[in-house]
C-alpha cells in the first residue's frame, strides 16, 4: 500500500456537489488497488473570502504545495460578479494558485459522445468520433507581457513575449502525449505575421526531429478555428500558445454539447491541478442538477498525468462512456429523462469499480 496526497478544493457554487461525486470514484479505486488517497480539503474562492477574507488562504496554498495533486471544483459568486467595487474577488485565489504552483500547461481533451450528438450545435456528421486534446501554454504570451497605456489614454499596447525554454517544455508534453495517441501534433500559430509564432515554429520543428514517429502539422490559427468546426476529427494533439489556446478551447467545447462533460489539467513542475471547465453555476447550486462527469473525468486525468495510473484512468473513461450510452445523464443533456448529480456519480463509480475489479 502506498499513499497519494490530494488537495481537495471544492470551491463555490456547484463545485462541492460535483467534487463529492469525483471523490466517490477515487474511493472505489482505493478498494481495488494498492493506493490510498489522503484527501485533505482546503478553502478557495468566495467561501474562503467569507471565512478568512482571503480567496486563497495561506493554509490552502501550503496544502496544495505539499500535495501530490490538486482537485478543484469551481470558483465565483454573483455577489462579487455584480459588485464592480469589490476589491477582493474569488477568481484572484485561482489566479494566484496557478502562479504559485507554476502551472505552465493547460490540457483540455475534446471528445464527442453518441448520446450527446443531438445536443451539439454542430451536425452529427461533423462531430462523430471526435477525440483530440489541446495543449495550451498557460504562463506566457500576451496575457502576461508588459502592458502600456499612453498618458492621454488613446494608445495602448500589450507585449507578447515567449522564450525558447517556455516553448520546449510544453512541446515535449504534447509530443509525448501524441506517441500514446494517434501520433500527430498540430502546431497552431500565426507565423506569417507574428515573430513569436515564428519562434514557436522553429523550436517545435527542431524538436519534432527527436520524435520521428510523430507527424507534425503546422496551421495558422484562423484556419484552425475553421477546421475545428468543419473537420474536428482530423485533429489528434493541438499545440499552441496562450491566447490562441484560450480562444480555440472555448470554441471546441461546443463539440461535446455540454460544458459538464469537459475536464482539464493544468500541469506544473511539481504539483498539477485538475478541474472541470464549467463555472460555478450558482443558480444551479444545491438543486442536484449539476453534471459531475467533467469532475470525474478530471480525476481520470489526474490518475494518468500525476499518478501514472493509466489503466485505472482508462477504466473511468470507459465507465463514463457506458453511463452516457445508457442514458444516465443530467438535465442539460436530456431534459425529458434525467438523473440527479449524485445518481450519475454513483452510477459511474459503480461501473468504474466493476471495470477495475474484473481486470484484477
Amino acid at each position: 500500500m502506498y499513499t497519494k496526497k490530494i488537495a481537495l478544493l471544492p470551491g463555490d457554487g456547484i463545485g462541492p456537489e460535483v467534487i463529492a461525486e469525483a471523490v466517490k470514484v477515487l474511493r472505489v479505486i482505493e478498494k481495488h488497488t494498492a493506493v490510498h488517497f489522503d484527501i485533505q480539503e482546503g478553502l478557495i474562492g468566495a467561501c474562503a473570502i467569507h471565512k478568512t477574507g482571503n480567496p486563497l488562504p495561506d493554509e490552502t496554498l501550503h496544502l496544495c504545495k505539499t500535495s501530490d495533486a490538486v482537485l478543484f471544483g469551481a470558483i465565483g459568486s454573483p455577489e462579487f460578479d455584480n459588485n464592480p467595487a469589490a476589491k477582493v474577488r474569488p477568481e484572484q485565489g485561482l489566479l494566484k494558485l496557478r502562479k504559485e504552483l507554476g502551472l505552465f500547461a493547460n490540457l483540455r481533451p475534446i471528445r464527442s459522445y453518441r448520446s450527446t450528438y443531438k445536443i451539439s450545435p454542430l451536425k452529427e456528421s461533423l462531430i462523430r468520433n471526435v477525440d483530440f486534446i489541446v495543449f495550451r501554454e498557460l504562463t506566457g504570451g500576451i496575457y502576461f507581457g508588459t502592458k502600456e497605456l499612453s498618458s492621454n489614454k488613446k494608445t495602448a499596447s500589450d507585449l507578447c513575449l515567449y522564450t525558447e525554454d517556455e516553448i520546449k517544455r510544453i512541446s515535449k508534453l504534447a509530443f509525448e502525449a501524441a506517441r500514446h495517441r494517434r501520433k500527430k501534433v498540430t502546431l497552431v500559430d500565426k507565423a506569417n505575421v507574428l515573430e513569436t509564432s515564428r519562434l514557436w515554429r522553429r523550436v517545435v520543428k527542431n524538436m519534432a526531429e527527436e520524435y520521428a514517429d510523430v507527424e507534425l502539422e503546422t496551421i495558422y490559427v484562423d484556419n484552425a478555428a475553421m477546421k475545428i468546426l468543419l473537420n474536428p476529427s482530423s485533429f489528434d494533439v493541438i499545440l499552441t500558445e496562450n491566447m490562441f489556446g484560450d480562444i480555440l478551447t472555448d470554441e471546441a467545447s461546443v463539440i461535446s454539447g455540454s460544458l459538464g462533460l469537459i475536464p482539464s489539467a493544468s500541469i506544473g513542475k511539481k504539483v498539477s491541478l485538475y478541474e472541470p471547465i464549467h463555472g460555478s453555476f450558482p443558480e444551479g447550486a444545491g438543486k442536484g442538477i449539476a453534471n459531475p462527469i467533467a469532475a470525474i473525468l478530471s480525476v481520470a486525468m489526474m490518475l494518468e498525468y500525476s499518478f501514472d495510473m493509466t489503466i485505472q484512468s482508462a477504466m473511468i473513461e470507459q465507465a463514463v462512456r457506458e453511463t452516457l450510452d445508457r442514458g444516465i445523464v443530467t438535465k442539460e443533456i436530456n431534459p425529458d429523462r434525467y438523473y440527479s448529480t449524485s445518481e450519475v456519480g454513483e452510477f459511474v463509480a459503480e461501473l468504474a469499480g466493476r471495470e477495475i475489479f474484473e481486470s484484477v
